[in-house]
């Protein structure tokens, strides 16, 4: 990767990553590491509404060439899917992943090997997928791999439902968030999530992973190496309040966020228990919501045409 050296070096290097790692380990005890903030103690036989306790759970790993191009690139992105959510999304359409244990508990050591292992094999990045959750472990995994010989820019792919202790840990490790902006209205997100405050926890995070990271930065090649790019999955009948969340982003980021529209929504897991989101996108509902974000001044959008539509 041509000039580019990954923040967690600097902090690698002074010592701070090692005590980055044993405050957010610390914190496990009286967990505050993602929206929920539950307090649980992660650390004895309790578990709160992630289902995880202090050993991380992996589900998978591997090149992903299906990321947008600023991520995948040539060699595909390096994802590790963690287990398990801390969100319920009931249209989840990796609800396999998401919301039944299927992972492998790993050590941090273990972790380390996996990031060292997809940057091996040319990934361009580390993409940590519902990483909201493994904040301790994934701190603990970077000091390990780093001091092997890490190098790659770190990815955040979060569902968005972050807290400001998790972030305030990440600050200068992670090289690029990815978080969803899932809904506008809380009561929605109750509704479809199960998940409390959803909006306000949601953007406090974005605006939290924009001062850290800035706009995204792409390189040369065409590679991301740091900054904030956002997703936002467009829901049948507008539930996901996608107006008012691209002017958030227009009037309160920055008009230059790079901006994934997603149009891939189709019914999943639960969703043919609500019959208002029990069918895809129309291609007239994804046309409104691209005209509403290039209205608001958003023009770094990575869309999708129409004509992709069933």
């Amino acid at each position: 990767m041509t000039n580019f050296e990954p923040a967690y070096l600097r902090l690698l290097h002074s010592g701070e990553l090692q005590r980055r790692v044993e405050e957010a380990c610390a914190h496990l005890s009286t967990c505050d590491l993602c929206g929920w903030v539950c307090r649980v103690d992660r650390r004895g036989d309790r578990l709160g509404p992630c289902r995880i306790g202090e050993t991380a759970s992996l589900s998978s790993f591997g090149p992903h060439h299906g990321e947008e191009d600023p991520l995948r690139g040539w060699c595909g992105s390096g994802t590790i899917f963690f287990a398990l959510c801390n969100l319920r999304c009931q249209y989840c359409q990796n609800y396999d992943i998401s919301q039944t244990d299927v992972g492998e508990d790993v050590s941090p050591g273990e972790l380390a090997v996996v990031m060292l292992e997809l940057q091996e094999r040319g990934c361009h990045n580390i993409n940590l997928v519902s990483p909201s959750h493994m904040v301790a472990q994934i701190l603990a995994a970077v000091g390990i791999a780093a001091q092997k010989g890490l190098r790659l820019p770190l990815v955040y792919n979060t569902g968005g439902y972050d807290s400001l202790t998790a972030l305030h840990l990440l600050e200068d490790v992670i090289d690029i968030y990815m978080p969803d902006m899932k809904y506008a209205s809380a009561q929605i997100g109750r509704k479809y999530s199960k998940i409390r405050d959803y909006p306000q926890i949601n953007q406090t995070a974005v605006r939290e992973m924009h001062r850290q990271v800035g706009d995204l930065q792409i390189n040369e090649r065409g590679i991301a190496t740091r900054g904030l790019l956002v997703r936002h999955l467009v829901l049948p009948n507008g539930l996901a309040g996608s107006e008012e969340i691209v002017r958030f982003l227009a009037d309160e980021i920055s008009k230059d966020t790079y901006l994934n529209l997603m149009n891939q929504y189709r019914p999943a897991y639960h969703a043919p228990q609500f019959p208002e989101i029990n069918r895809p996108i129309t291609a007239l509902e994804y046309q409104c919501a691209l005209q509403i974000a290039q209205t608001a001044g958003l023009h770094r959008l990575d869309a999708h045409m129409p004509w992709r539509f069933g």
